[in-house]
């Protein structure tokens, strides 16, 4: 390697914020979650300690790995890139310093006992017919933005176009906000949602502490019933794209269409705002999710997370493929369905104590 690159691991809160940020911001592959905010509460809201692994050429930053470090009550760890969503990854300028950068991670896990090293990176759109995947392939979707809303609800389709208007002419309203109490209205139809789903909920310090560190780039979206919010969903901000990482509706009005008012409000708030592309997250082939997304004009991509352990490739999951069928999954069911029925009270408690420790 030569002699002017230097690399360098350190503590995310010792290093100069604003030359990652600055880094990132003219990166062509980084998303919203590689911005130090999502970084910055993990470390607040859940006290996992936050890295960088960096390599400079001639003092000047170029690549980045950010990592987060999570402790598990038994005394297992892990260094994650990134936790609580789809992607993280590397974001670098050419492939021998990536390579570099993800050999001094595993350097990094070593040095900290960590048992696993897990990379979440982004893939390339999967052409051809999609019906060729394997059905439980979990892929990112991503939709390519016009410059005007008016362009964007032009491109649809007569039926989602109907569905749209169907939702207000049910009398339900929307908004598009950026003040903190916003995110306490998301957090209620959050919490129903997820308890429903028979998931345990993220803290609402979780979303407060994000909210604080992105600012104005983090969105609330809200649909009303009168005054009762009935969809909420947040959406993260870069100068170009946007993502929505969480969204929910509460289910005794879905017959109203919350769910594509909320959507449109959104989609249509931040293509007029000058972003391009709109990343949906994360579905898995062939389920209803998917097929919802795919009607607004998304596009599934790949996703390849890549788990190290010993220093070693453990496995490397394209397009975000599951694994065998394990012991945890075949118990899935049962525990979603004994949660679904804790009062929301307890679930809201318990749900946050066991969720910061859940790495999806």
């Amino acid at each position: 390697m030569n002699a002017e690159l230097q690399a360098r691991s350190s503590r995310f809160n010792l290093f100069p914020t604003a030359e990652y940020d600055i880094y990132v911001a003219g990166h062509p592959e980084a998303t919203p979650y590689h911005s130090s905010a999502w970084l910055q509460a993990a470390e607040s809201a859940y006290g996992h300690p936050s890295w960088l692994v960096t390599i400079h050429c001639n003092g000047q930053l170029c690549g980045v790995l950010p990592l987060v470090e999570v402790k598990r009550p038994l005394g297992t760890k892990s260094l994650v890139s990134l936790p609580f969503c789809d992607l993280g990854g590397v974001l670098a300028d050419n492939e021998e310093i990536k390579e570099w950068l993800i050999a001094e991670a595993r350097v990094l896990a070593g040095e900290k006992h960590i048992n696993l090293l897990e990379i979440r990176e982004a893939g390339s759109v999967i052409e051809g017919q999609h019906q060729s995947l394997a059905i439980d392939t979990k892929v990112r979707m991503l939709c390519d933005l016009p410059e005007t809303s008016e362009a964007l609800f032009k491109c649809y389709k007569p039926k989602l176009r109907s569905q749209i208007r169907k939702a207000e002419k049910n009398g339900l309203r929307a908004e598009v906000r950026t003040d903190a109490d916003a995110v306490g209205l998301f957090y209620q139809v959050f919490t129903h949602n997820m308890r429903r789903l028979g998931s345990p909920v993220h803290s609402v310090q979780w979303f407060q502490d994000l909210k604080a560190a992105y600012g104005n780039n983090l969105l609330v979206g809200l649909v009303f019933h009168n005054e009762q919010p009935v969809a909420a969903g947040i959406v993260l901000l870069t100068d170009k794209n946007a993502c929505i990482p969480w969204a929910s509706t509460l289910e005794a009005f879905n017959r109203l269409a919350p769910n594509m008012l909320l959507y449109w409000s959104l989609l249509s708030h931040v293509c007029d705002s000058g972003c391009t592309r709109f990343d949906f997250g994360r579905s898995t082939i062939g389920e209803g999710t998917y097929r919802f997304k795919k009607q607004w004009g998304a596009e599934p991509h790949g996703l390849t997370w890549t788990e190290y352990r010993g220093g070693k490739p453990a496995s490397a999951i394209g397009s975000g493929k599951g694994n065998n069928v394990s012991m945890t999954s075949r118990l899935r069911p049962l525990i979603e369905g004994v949660w679904r029925q804790l009062p929301l009270p307890l679930a809201n408690w318990l749900g946050p104590k066991l969720r910061r420790y859940i790495t999806l």
